[in-house]
């Protein structure tokens, strides 16, 4: 049983390891974007327009005569960073309010939970489109508008995980040995709950990505002509079966992407695992 459990960490350990490096490279792809597309993802050229897949054109043209490898290349700075934004809002403001609520508790936690209830209770994507629509769209107001009902989940996480350990003896220490509230959490509960907190970050970096490029195949997203997945999907929606290139190319960069952010997750999940960690520490 042990040397199952020590060979299920060691490889936890490798996958993590492959898929840490899968994901920094599409990172870095969003990140160097505008320095690897082999062409101006903007420039129209009508006299290619809607060119097959071909060695001038690996992907094709769309309508307008834009390269397609270029728009897709480009469109991942769009809706990555996008995505990263998003779930770095949600994390940092429910992951406050959940520490706020779990070490301090009474009528502030039951207020702060109540307004999550509120929150939790309207159909995600339905209020999102709404809030979305409201604000007029664009890819920062689809942001907030997805922000705005995603918060609530990291909030009682980060709850339950502080109730966990906030009465542990080391907190009591810590408080006896006169250190502050503040101290306590950032340099106790923090540490102690941030596992949980970064798998579901992580996890959910594919689903934003797909909740992102749904608000903008609906309109509600980045406008063209920028070049953003959901967006070049919708503007190809109508060509799927005369040039079927131009929408299946921005959805299997979706499909790719998600895919590895949510292996990635997984192995993040895995490695964290604590029937795992104490016989790494031992090995």
């Amino acid at each position: 049983m042990a040397g199952r459990k020590r060979k299920a960490g060691r490889a936890a350990g490798y996958k993590l390891l492959i898929f840490g490096i899968l994901t920094l490279c599409v990172i870095l792809i969003a990140v160097f974007a505008p320095y690897l597309t082999p062409y101006d993802p903007y420039a129209q050229d009508l006299s290619n327009a809607l060119q097959p897949p071909g060695p001038d054109h690996l992907l094709g043209t769309d309508r307008y005569g834009r390269d397609m490898l270029s728009r897709v290349i480009m469109g991942s700075r769009t809706t990555i960073f996008s995505a990263l934004l998003l779930v770095a809002i949600i994390t940092l403001a429910g992951g406050a309010v959940g520490i706020v609520c779990g070490y301090y508790g009474g009528k502030l936690d039951s207020f702060l939970m109540r307004v999550s209830d509120v929150f939790l209770a309207f159909p995600g994507m339905v209020f999102a489109i709404a809030a979305a629509s409201v604000l007029n769209g664009g890819v920062l107001n689809a942001v907030i508008a997805l922000a705005c009902i995603s918060w609530p989940r990291y909030a009682r996480i980060t709850r339950s995980q502080v109730l966990a350990v906030k009465d542990a003896p080391y907190i009591m220490a810590a408080r006896l040995s006169g250190s502050g509230t503040w101290k306590i959490i950032r340099k106790h509960i923090i540490p102690n709950i941030a596992g949980q907190v970064i798998v579901t970050a992580v996890l959910d970096i594919g689903t934003m990505i797909m909740e992102i490029s749904g608000l903008s195949f609906l309109g509600l997203g980045a406008a063209p002509p920028t070049a953003e997945w959901g967006s070049m999907m919708s503007n190809g929606r109508s060509m799927l079966q005369t040039a079927p290139w131009v929408i299946l190319s921005p959805g299997c960069a979706i499909f790719l992407t998600v895919m590895v952010f949510n292996l990635t997750g997984d192995t993040v999940r895995d490695f964290l695992d604590p029937r795992y960690r104490g016989k790494r520490r031992r090995e």
